[in-house]
């Protein structure tokens, strides 16, 4: 009788827990949200005199938006191990990324890791399925100028095209230097049953861990963001003006995300916090882009190379709880990705001080108009 009751103590605690958790997050998104947008309206004016300074702040916000996302996994224990290349020294240069996808916390997870990595979550773009627009937090991604895409060979090839537009027209006008995008095309929950039967159909590698990448985005970021078009230059729309193009990408960041006995974590279990405190294991590996070949045969068999060397990195934590070390070391190195308490609680504090702030200045207005 006295485990059971202990049973229902631990339940009822966990229920309380995830009750008070989800109750703060909706303030959270009520009052962050909508102080962002706001912000960014009043902002318009500014960019149109200097939209390169407007998007630098709507940057530093967009990075503020993404560390509270950070700090509801970070209270509640979940937090990141970093292994590999240390990717800092090149926060400041243009580099596409490639990830696996296993659930929908590899996002939360990244806004997490990429916190101290520079500017790098102020200037990224991300590449995510459509049903992400419709998230709370899909306002925020619109007005940044992510880009969703919808799966399915019935918009495979008009979801390209959309995709090389968006990019000549607010990747280099918004001063956006890493891509961020899931090639796999779907969780591999989804995906792995499809992705072994393609495998073993066309003499392909046996991936269980991970699935067969898709080419197209990949492809096309590369075409139009490569170091080849560097001489080139971007014509946007709107009112923003003709942006001169940089360098082009310079970069490949390869990151594996690893989940402890292989159990994805989703965005319910960040919401809720019901799972104990969890560490997230990611790897990052570093290419420069004149490795990677630009040939449709040559691309698609490097970038399949990249998911069977994901495939052995996972399997290799899996069996022992930690990634192999790099060839030519004897032990791999890694190292507990930190947040600053203090900063994430200023970064809220300012949040509800911004919701508080905007309240009492539409219901001034709304006074005096009614």
């Amino acid at each position: 009788m006295a485990q059971i009751f202990e049973e229902a103590r631990k339940v009822g605690w966990i229920l309380l827990r995830a009750l008070i958790r989800f109750a703060f997050m909706f303030i959270n998104n009520c009052v962050a949200i909508p102080s962002y947008c706001l912000y960014l309206l009043v902002l318009q004016p500014l960019r149109l005199m200097d939209s390169r300074a407007f998007w630098q702040i709507e940057g530093v916000m967009f990075k503020w938006m993404l560390a509270m996302v950070s700090s509801w996994g970070w209270i509640a224990g979940y937090t990141v191990t970093e292994w590999g290349d240390d990717v800092r020294p090149i926060s400041e240069e243009e580099a596409m990324v490639l990830v696996n996808h296993q659930a929908t916390g590899d996002v939360c997870t990244l806004m997490m890791c990429l916190q101290n990595k520079g500017t790098v979550v102020r200037k990224m773009m991300w590449l995510m399925d459509h049903v992400f627009k419709y998230t709370n937090f899909g306002l925020v991604s619109l007005i940044h100028g992510d880009f969703f895409i919808r799966q399915g060979k019935a918009h495979r090839d008009q979801q390209l095209v959309i995709l090389k537009e968006h990019l000549e027209k607010r990747y280099y006008s918004r001063d956006r230097k890493w891509v961020v995008l899931f090639p796999e095309g779907g969780f591999l929950r989804k995906r792995r049953d499809t992705s072994q039967t393609f495998a073993k159909k066309n003499s392909l590698p046996h991936l269980s861990h991970v699935t067969l990448p898709r080419l197209g985005a990949t492809q096309v970021i590369l075409k139009t963001l490569g170091p080849q078009q560097e001489n080139g230059s971007l014509g946007v729309g709107d009112t923003e003006p003709t942006v001169r193009k940089p360098r082009g990408l310079q970069w490949v960041v390869d990151i594996t995300i690893a989940y402890p006995n292989a159990r994805p974590m989703d965005i319910q279990t960040w919401i809720f916090g019901y799972r104990d405190p969890t560490v997230t294991h990611v790897h990052y590996r570093v290419y420069p882009i004149k490795d990677v070949p630009m040939e449709t045969e040559l691309l698609t068999d490097w970038l399949y190379q990249r998911f069977v060397e994901k495939e052995d990195l996972l399997a290799h934590f899996y069996q022992t709880g930690a990634f192999p070390p790099p060839k030519g070391q004897k032990q791999a190195v890694s190292k507990e990705m930190t947040l600053d308490p203090v900063w994430l609680c200023v970064i809220q504090s300012l949040a509800f001080a911004s919701g508080y702030m905007w309240y009492s200045v539409l219901q001034y207005f709304y006074c005096c108009l009614f």
